[in-house]
């Protein structure tokens, strides 16, 4: 049974430290896609294509999202075991000081092939760290809110992830204006050897102060209620998984795939595909306008979660799903028109690609309290390793031969969605299990 009070002043502050946490160390995750060109010159050879070294360079990318399952299965297990709060903040910690790491890479007229093997290391650290954060806070403050709120709760942790992206823009547009418009009396060689690495640096600085954040934080009382009755998974929580919950696993793939799809296309991939024919924007314009994208779509993650509390999961996947693939189509064929209509549309990508904020609300309801990061976990790391890794890449083999493949790639995965909010309606929902405080009332502790 649902609880009848509201969000309090403690579920406010754990919710929004957990989300100001996250989108630091979101941050630091994402500001490297807005460098690819910088970082290309930097840890390649000069004389390699512009399109091979692109290629190349989304493979370093891509290997952040390929560690992620292995950091996800370690640190999950470990806060299935040891408890959610301490695996919070050792990831943020280690996103830290990968992220400074990269800070400080060499060059590859300095040190040849070990300039893209440094960064590649530091990437897969990144990698291992956010395996486990993500899904970590979504199991965090699902166990801290009343079950009423918990896509609510989710929605705005989500919403914090977008607000790194939205950082990670403004931060990317001011680097961007400062090295191409000379604003700093500085040699044009220190400009560009700086430049990006400035936006990583300032990365670091904020994993350090999201570590600190999280000192404030209290552990669960769902899991505090396990440990006290000692009632902890006696197996490994992943076997559990495995064995008696492929279907929620299942499910929790699917609509992560639309997540990571939407989320990297709609905000991290546009902005380029926005500077090429045929829309032909500047730079200072692309990324302005996807400052706009990440904005509304941290509007729009807490109301997804707001409609899944009020209406269920199915009935919203069902026409979200719908409603965005819509708003996509007019998107890419009208963004082109002008600059303003650029920014409007812009806008309504990043609201309605906020459907995506009710993912969390259906995965953290796939599994029992005692393997509930671990399910998450696995699930959501398994699905983004595949497809968010591979979907850049894989965009930029196949761009040559069908130029709008991002979006029909975005059209098929936001029907994709519909299609699991059907499943969800007439059967999935019926299986979902007790989330949020109540379930210390309930006899799955």
């Amino acid at each position: 049974m649902k609880s009848a009070r509201n969000l309090n002043g403690d579920d406010i502050r754990t919710l929004g430290l957990a989300s100001l946490g996250g989108a630091l160390e979101f941050y630091d995750f994402i500001i490297f896609v807005f460098f690819t060109a910088e970082i290309s010159r930097t840890v390649l050879p000069a004389e390699m294509s512009p399109w091979l070294a692109t290629t190349w360079t989304y493979g370093i990318f891509a290997a952040g999202y390929l560690m992620r399952p292995i950091g996800g299965i370690v640190m999950a297990h470990l806060g299935d075991k040891l408890g959610r709060k301490r695996i919070f903040t050792f990831s943020v910690l280690l996103m830290s000081l990968a992220t400074l790491g990269m800070a400080f890479v060499p060059t590859y007229s300095h040190f040849g092939l070990a300039s893209p093997l440094i960064l590649l290391c530091c990437r897969m650290m990144q990698g291992l760290a956010v395996g486990g954060e993500v899904p970590g806070a979504w199991t965090f403050v699902a166990e801290h809110v009343p079950e009423r709120h918990v896509g609510l709760a989710t929605g705005v942790l989500t919403s914090g992830l977008s607000l790194g992206i939205l950082i990670g823009s403004f931060i990317a547009f001011a680097i961007n204006h400062i090295v191409h418009n000379n604003v700093l009396p500085w040699p044009e060689n220190v400009t560009d050897f700086w430049g990006w690495r400035v936006a990583f640096v300032i990365g670091g600085i904020f994993g350090l102060i999201a570590v600190w954040l999280r000192r404030f934080l209290e552990e669960t009382p769902i899991f505090k209620e396990l440990k006290r009755k000692k009632a902890l998974s006696k197996d490994i929580p992943l076997k559990v998984v495995l064995t008696h919950y492929l279907g929620s696993v299942s499910v929790a793939i699917l609509l992560t795939w639309t997540l990571s799809a939407t989320v990297m296309i709609s905000t991290l991939l546009t902005p380029n595909y926005m500077k090429a024919a045929p829309y032909h924007y500047s730079g200072d314009i692309t990324l302005a306008a996807n400052s706009i994208t990440s904005f509304f779509l941290i509007l729009g993650t807490p109301v997804a979660g707001f409609l899944c509390d009020r209406f269920g999961s199915g009935k919203f996947f069902t026409f979200s799903g719908i409603a965005f693939a819509i708003v996509v189509y007019i998107f890419y064929h009208c963004a082109g028109y002008s600059t303003g209509l650029f920014f409007v549309l812009s806008a309504f990508l990043g609201f309605f690609a906020g459907y995506v904020g009710s993912v969390a609300y259906v995965i953290v309801r796939g599994f029992p309290a005692t393997v509930r990061f671990s399910g998450l976990s696995f699930s959501y790391n398994i699905a983004y390793a595949i497809f968010g890794g591979l979907t850049p890449w894989v965009i930029n083999l196949m761009q040559p031969i069908f130029p709008m493949f991002h979006m029909w790639y975005l059209i098929v995965i936001s029907l994709l969605a519909s299609l699991v909010g059907l499943y969800l309606i007439f059967y999935g929902e019926k299986k979902q299990m007790p989330i949020g405080i109540e379930e210390l009332e309930t006899e799955n502790l």
